[in-house]
């Protein structure tokens, strides 16, 4: 295996093994009220909070019940009897699902699960971009790169809150496909965002060595 395809599959890895669904799973209930206060916002009277509230408990108590299984396919089985009663919880659930659902093994329900929240146009963008996200990278080995380039160049437009990550993707794609100068270039672009994370930036420049090139740091100047 090249030291291109190396870390290529080690990237890919790491984006896969993400905190999101982690963090689902560790504060269950509140991740859920968290979500009904963005949908909701002030426009709920104090009846409506304490039912609401009351409601993404049973719900977030459900859904720990779920993942208290080691098996995956045991998760699957007990998320796909737990329901919500808004957008922001069915969300929550098909999050979870569609992660057990992957580590089952089952990458096209998973991929489906999360197609559903990235088309459902009540949730907030943030919801639906990270859920498109994680279908394209669930289908890095099956869906042709053409397809794949195209989903994250939407992801990756200006203003996007995945833009970076989009961007990273893209460029791992122009290594797979063998364009080490248009992969160096858009890594390199990257390294100097202003958005940059520390991570993201130290995988950048590692990408840019092993593809035979100096990274160029933004300069002071440049922020």
């Amino acid at each position: 295996m090249s030291e291109t395809d190396s870390f290529i599959e080690e990237v890919t890895e790491e984006v896969r093994r993400d905190r999101l669904f982690a963090l689902f799973r560790r504060y269950g209930w509140i991740a859920v009220v968290l979500i009904l206060a963005v949908v909701g916002g002030a426009a709920y009277n104090e009846y409506t909070k304490a039912q609401a509230r009351a409601e993404a408990e049973a719900l977030g108590d459900g859904l720990l019940a779920a993942l208290q299984a080691n098996d995956a396919q045991a998760r699957v089985a007990n998320l796909s009897g737990v329901t919500a009663t808004t957008p922001g919880g069915n969300a929550v659930v098909e999050f979870l699902l569609a992660a057990a659902q992957a580590e089952a093994g089952e990458v096209s329900a998973a991929v489906a699960s999360l197609e559903g929240i990235a088309t459902n146009g009540e949730l907030p963008e943030i919801y639906r971009e990270i859920a498109a996200f994680k279908a394209l990278t669930l289908q890095s080995a099956t869906l042709p790169a053409a397809d794949r380039r195209a989903g994250f160049e939407a992801l990756a437009r200006p203003g996007k809150p995945l833009r970076m990550l989009a961007e990273e993707q893209l460029a791992m794609i122009d290594m797979a496909e063998g364009q080490t100068e248009a992969a160096i270039e858009r890594f390199q672009t990257i390294l100097k965002d202003a958005e940059v994370t520390p991570d993201l930036q130290q995988r950048a420049a590692q990408a840019i060595v092993a593809l035979g090139g100096k990274p160029e740091l933004r300069t002071p100047s440049q922020g």
